[in-house]
């Protein structure tokens, strides 16, 4: 075992190595989407590796991978998507005392407040350079759809601020990737505290600290998704015992970015008591609008901005108008894929809600969040770093296919058409139902309900299928048995005194129960 540490150092440094030139290389096209598919590669080989280290060096190893593999997204600007130049313009606009929901980057209102990195000068944007987009006055803007107001809501414009605030003149980009970078490392150390609280095997948060997703989309890309992580994370992690807590936390998430409000499901698993959904349901909905009540009071239009307009031009409303629902339109006509997704939806949700592990709501999370994905088929890759984390929480690995299928959606579809993508969530979700069909044959007996330690919870010791109670439960039965008392034993069923019954009638009874 000793010398998997080493193996696993080797992979590590690999995977840092390619996925800094992949980025600081402006890699674009098929060598894009080659060196991405190996950084993957490195990473599951990496996660293998890594079962088979010590444990006593699993946190170690863990950690200073996590820094390596998150410090690669600080080395070059956004590569793959210039959504963190609006989160940027957003939170000048803020500090200017402007809503960012009344004036699109466009509006000659706000041009006193246009500098030259977000708007080129006449020279740059006559060069036609890709991540351009053009404006009315013949100049240009590095801000993509600049004729729409912002689609973000209350809680990612809030962060947008605070990182605004907070900047040096002249930091451009680096801001807000250092920023998501603290949050990405934020993120896996929680995800730590989580999983050695409930004494669950450490190694599964290297799905997360690892993952290439999270350098490319969460560092380099700066996506506020990963801020959305880290609050559905806390919030899974506290709502079986505090359920107030858990509901505001999650509130926090889906005001940050919509995708969390696949959790509810999740966090409410098992849960049939109405003041227990209560509990959970009002925390939320009351903390999404009281985060969105400045920026009603403060702006002069609709606070949902672009929002409506982003979910047209995606094509959730209409089927045959992209590649959303690839799957289901491989068997069902067009028109009824959207009523399929809402009634699988509704479906996936109630079987989770009533069958759920409340003690592990994450688990519950995944499914709600794994199947939306596969049923929506996103061409967004940054959308699956929810998905990503889930796993990392749950550690069933199979579910990173249906995070590897949005990323070749993004990167392929342009190359090879929408064909690539329907192929790439095809074999997700062939990996998924695999991952069920293996998990559902267990090697082990059925754990027996009637014994201590039978349940993954925290202190069971369950390992590798066998079952005994964990020291604490030990510690617990030794101080609640019964003291015994000096004198003769006695039959507990005729009351007679073991030593004068005769040898037969004891062996009938089989061994004395000390």
């Amino acid at each position: 075992m000793i010398r998997n540490r080493p193996v696993a150092v080797l992979l590590l440094a690999a995977l840092t190595a390619l996925l800094a030139v992949l980025l600081h290389g402006n890699a674009r096209g098929p060598g894009l989407l080659a060196g991405y598919a190996g950084a993957w590669t490195l990473f599951a080989a990496a996660v293998v590796v890594l079962r088979r280290v010590p444990g006593r060096s699993v946190l170690p190893l863990l950690v200073a991978g996590a820094i390596a593999v998150t410090a690669t997204g600080l080395t070059a600007a956004p590569a793959t998507s210039t959504d963190s130049y609006r989160y940027a313009w957003d939170g000048r606009v803020q500090a200017a005392g402007v809503s960012p929901y009344d004036h699109a980057p466009a509006d000659p209102a706000l041009a006193g407040l246009r500098d030259g990195w977000l708007f080129p000068d006449a020279a740059a944007c006559a060069r036609n350079e890709t991540d351009l987009a053009p404006l009315d006055d013949g100049l240009c803007t590095r801000i993509n759809r600049p004729t729409v107001h912002t689609v973000y809501p209350p809680t990612a414009e809030a962060w947008f601020l605070l990182v605004h605030a907070l900047s040096p003149d002249g930091v451009r980009h680096k801001a807000l990737q250092l920023a998501a970078a603290l949050l990405a490392l934020a993120v896996t150390g929680l995800l730590v505290v989580v999983v050695r609280r409930r004494r669950s095997d450490l190694r599964k948060t290297a799905l997360w600290a690892w993952c290439p997703a999270v350098p490319v989309e969460a560092v380099n890309n700066a996506h506020v998704d990963v801020l959305a992580v880290l609050f559905s994370v806390a919030a899974l992690a506290v709502v079986a015992r505090h359920r107030a807590t858990g509901g505001v936390l999650l509130g926090l998430a889906v005001a940050t970015k919509m995708l969390p409000a696949l959790l509810v499901p999740g966090a409410l698993s098992g849960e049939r008591r109405p003041r227990g959904i209560l509990a959970v349901f009002v925390p939320v909905i009351v903390t999404v609008g009281a985060l969105y009540l400045p920026y009603v009071l403060l702006s002069q239009g609709s606070v949902l901005g672009y929002l409506g307009g982003y979910a047209q031009e995606e094509g959730y409303d209409d089927a045959g108008a992209s590649g959303r629902y690839a799957l289901l339109r491989l068997v069902l006509p067009d028109a009824w894929a959207m009523p399929a997704v809402a009634l699988a939806m509704m479906v996936v949700a109630l079987a989770v809600w009533r069958r759920g592990d409340p003690e592990r709501p994450w688990r519950g999370a995944l499914v709600t969040t794994g199947t939306a994905f596969l049923l929506l088929t996103p061409g967004y890759s940054w959308y699956a770093l929810l998905l990503v984390a889930l796993v990392a929480l749950d550690g069933r690995w199979e579910w990173l296919g249906v995070a590897l299928a949005g990323a070749i959606a993004y990167l392929a579809v342009p190359l090879a058409g929408q064909g690539a993508g329907t192929t790439a969530y095809g074999i997700a979700a062939a990996a998924v139902c695999a991952g069920w069909w293996a998990r559902r044959r267990p090697d082990h007996p059925a754990p027996d309900p009637g014994r201590p330690g039978t349940v993954d919870q925290p202190g069971t010791g369950l390992v590798q299928g066998r079952r005994w109670p964990s020291s604490a439960s030990r510690r617990e039965q030794a101080v609640t048995a019964p003291t015994a008392q000096p004198g003769p034993a006695v039959d507990g069923a005729s009351g007679t005194p073991r030593s004068v019954r005769p040898w037969s009638a004891s062996r009938t009874r089989g061994p004395t129960p000390y």
